[in-house]
């Protein structure tokens, strides 16, 4: 397959594609103990202070805040919890922007003021537990449920969910919103915001070609689909103090998104001045690409050999051991983001540094262990929508 052109944004030149996949061993050699020691070694970031280490919890959806966006202890146990078992960066759960952009019931909230005395509270215990404490910024569009939301708006009318396509005036609002909520968050107290632009919310759903069906300077080209997420993205970073860090997170596949594009995305996000960090969501981290044209080496190898700048580059999907994050950093990431195993394990980075060879308990697991890790009954219950990780009662 020839190289692939960078050219959409209007800067040329091609990316030279890495031979083979870094790290690993040899077919057919013993098993041995990758050293973790550069999972805990700090990570300067452009703006604020480095992160301690390389080990960051990722966004994980847990339905334990209040109706009204509002905090709740059992959510702040849960981060706070995470936050002293030695994560670097704790992230929170996707939090809306706006009322109308809500996607899932319990879901943390920053479109008010009202949310301002729960979230100072968070970002206070992850800090002086060691932590940077990042609030991550979202809007569900088209998937935000009638029943939460009535009419969901999108970046096209869309039959399947009934949503109806933003106006040009919504689409202004809703960069306000984005930016409101930085500020909110920065006002709070929390080292930074990560702009959720994966998973087919509404960033991911202006920049897919199959999504976006919009005529104007938001719909067409990928420089137009993109328009959205660099708004956002300059006013986040206008609203914001100079030590405010802002992290973008994209997924490569599934929603309508196409590698190739999202790929040139990537590579503009990562030479933006403005970025400290970009979290790519593999679903996989080990995964060949869907993309049959791509399929000559996995995922991860098509974002690891861009060219970053300042920015540093993150990866996420099933990133169960210390020796399977270890292999990513020497596959080329700058950190990796861990979900399964930091439900399963509060300290999963501690007892990492304690243990290179630590392996997370299998699932599924029983909801007394999960109680005892910091789950709420409430965040039990979701984890039921993961097949096989949560023991049934018989």
């Amino acid at each position: 397959m020839p190289e692939q052109p960078v050219g959409v944004f209007g800067w040329g030149g091609t990316i030279p594609r890495p031979i083979g996949r870094a790290g690993g061993k040899p077919s057919g050699a013993p098993p041995y103990i990758r050293p973790v020691s550069d999972l805990f070694a700090p990570l300067t970031l452009a703006h604020g202070p480095a992160a301690p280490n390389r080990v960051w919890l990722a966004p994980l959806t847990n339905t334990q805040s209040h109706p009204d966006g509002t905090l709740s202890d059992e959510e702040l146990h849960w981060l706070a919890l995470r936050a002293r078992g030695g994560h670097g960066l704790t992230m929170t759960c996707a939090a809306h922007v706006q009322a109308g952009g809500q996607g899932f019931p319990g879901q943390l909230g920053v479109f008010s003021d009202d949310h301002l005395p729960g979230l100072t509270r968070l970002a206070a215990a992850v800090k002086d537990a060691g932590s940077l404490a990042s609030l991550q910024l979202h809007h569900a569009g088209n998937r935000s449920p009638r029943e939460l939301v009535g009419q969901p708006v999108g970046a096209s009318d869309d039959e399947q969910s009934g949503a109806r396509a933003m106006t040009l005036d919504e689409v202004g609002q809703l960069v306000e919103d984005f930016a409101s909520a930085a500020h909110r968050a920065e006002r709070a107290g929390f080292d930074g915001v990560e702009l959720h632009g994966a998973h087919g919310y509404v960033l991911a759903q202006f920049l897919s070609p199959e999504v976006n069906q919009r005529t104007d300077e938001y719909g067409g080209s990928l420089e137009n689909r993109a328009r959205l997420l660099f708004e956002v993205l300059a006013a986040v970073r206008a609203r914001c103090g100079a030590d405010f860090q802002v992290g973008i997170r994209l997924s490569p596949e599934r929603f309508g998104l196409r590698l190739g594009e999202i790929r040139d995305v990537a590579a503009q996000v990562l030479l933006s001045d403005d970025v400290d960090y970009l979290d790519m969501s593999l679903w996989d981290v080990a995964k060949q690409p869907k993309e049959e044209a791509y399929q000559d080496r996995p995922l991860m190898d098509w974002f690891t050999d861009l060219d970053r700048g300042t920015t540093r580059l993150g990866v996420a999907g099933k990133l169960r051991t210390g020796q399977e994050a270890a292999e990513t950093l020497e596959r080329g990431a700058d950190f990796v983001m861990v979900g399964r195993a930091a439900i399963l394990h509060h300290d999963f980075p501690d007892q990492v540094r304690r243990d290179g060879g630590f392996v997370p308990v299998p699932t599924p697991v029983t909801p007394d262990h999960l109680t005892a890790e910091g789950l709420s009954p409430v965040f039990v219950e979701y984890m039921r929508n993961w097949r096989g990780f949560v023991a049934d009662a018989s």
